[in-house]
């Protein structure tokens, strides 16, 4: 059904498709402007290769002129993160990279300071030590890449290797980008556009290009700080320094900069097609993206238990967090998923063979389980 109809009280109408049987989702969506004054959002899910939900409503800016449409691009913060782990995943079927492998060994810099038995899944799952740069600096200096892999390079870890896991909230990307320069040439950025999203015409960026940035939402910033937990010199580094985050260069920059693990933009649909591939062994529209294996070597638990950074016992695969213990993606164990600063979330479920994203431009200060997406995920259950 379409879905034009549809209105919240004293809310935007809902614009968009719903599979039939799957309308309580549309409510359940529209109830996130009554009861958290949402601005602009999207929801889509992907089953069985079939788009059975893809709607939106609002606006995209705060002012409330712009309407919200089916093109408009979200910065989804580290939900991006998932998307960044799959080109991974491709570069690892491809031959290129060794999860077991040392960072080392295709970074040969990285090794500096201890770091020299660290592997590449090691990296991905969040246990290298570099949750941040701990040497004070400009928060400008991020978009200078060759700095800051110079810095990550040479910084010493913040904990001992095999003691848990601790969030790299942006650091993350700059591993990433860099091992897949070293290996294929190319930035995460470009795999994206000339091999994964450019070909299919899968709405997705990292690097968003200035022609694009008339359809990219406007954020309103949260109200309040994350709850981080009792704060450490670890979780200050990660969050909490004046450089913790990429900022002094205006947001055109920020959009056309390459930040795998922060500035991805795209619609809810782009995300969850691109998510498909965990849902479905690796393939994505039916066709082959990466082996079985490997697929199995993502999503495989690497470390779990209390994150050094988030305030959360987390279990994590090659890049992704895994729903065994918090279940912020529904009820299925199997499930891996995402969130991002302020609210975005995607998710994946082998079982159903689903895969979902939310976005919005309202940001709240939950780091992971937002009760908006996570009321969408329990109405999108509560269907099948």
């Amino acid at each position: 059904m379409t879905t034009q109809s549809l209105a919240a009280t004293d809310g935007p109408a809902l614009q968009g498709h719903v599979s039939p049987g799957f309308e309580p989702v549309a409510e359940a969506f529209l109830s996130n402007w009554i009861d958290h004054d949402e601005i602009g959002a999207g929801f889509a899910v992907w089953k069985q290769g079939e788009l059975i939900i893809d709607i939106h409503a609002g606006w995209a800016d705060r002012k409330k002129a712009r309407l919200w449409t089916e093109d408009t691009l979200v910065p989804v913060y580290s939900t991006g993160k998932a998307v960044a782990a799959l080109v991974v995943a491709k570069l690892v079927d491809r031959g290129l990279l060794d999860y077991d492998a040392p960072v080392a060994d295709y970074w040969s810099e990285f090794a500096a300071s201890g770091k020299s038995k660290i592997t590449v899944a090691q990296a991905l799952s969040h246990q290298a030590g570099l949750s941040g740069i701990a040497e004070k600096m400009d928060a400008g200096d991020w978009f200078d890449s060759a700095l800051i892999e110079d810095r990550l390079a040479h910084q010493t870890p913040l904990w001992k290797l095999g003691t848990g896991s601790g969030y790299h909230p942006v650091t993350f990307g700059f591993i990433v980008d860099a091992l897949a320069r070293r290996t294929d040439g190319r930035s995460v950025g470009a795999l994206l556009r000339e091999e994964v999203c450019g070909p299919r015409g899968i709405d997705f960026h990292v690097g968003l290009p200035e022609s694009e940035h008339e359809r990219a939402a406007e954020h309103a910033m949260p109200k309040q700080m994350p709850a981080l937990g009792e704060i450490n010199p670890i979780r200050e580094i990660a969050f909490l320094k004046a450089w913790s985050s990429p900022g002094r260069r205006g947001a055109s920059q920020w959009r056309m900069a390459e930040f795998p693990a922060a500035n991805g933009h795209g619609t809810a649909a782009a995300l969850a097609r691109l998510m498909s591939v965990y849902a479905d062994k690796g393939r994505l529209e039916g066709k082959r993206f990466i082996s079985e294996h490997t697929l199995e070597a993502l999503v495989a638990e690497r470390v779990e238990g209390p994150d050094k950074v988030l305030p959360f016992d987390l279990s994590w695969g090659a890049g992704v967090m895994r729903n065994t213990k918090p279940g912020f993606y529904g009820p299925v164990p199997q499930t891996v998923g995402h969130s991002g600063w302020g609210g975005s979330c995607s998710f994946a479920e082998p079982v159903n063979q689903l895969s979902g994203a939310y976005v919005m431009n309202r940001q709240k200060h939950f780091l992971a389980g937002d009760p908006r997406p996570t009321r969408l995920i329990e109405a999108l259950y509560g269907c099948l």
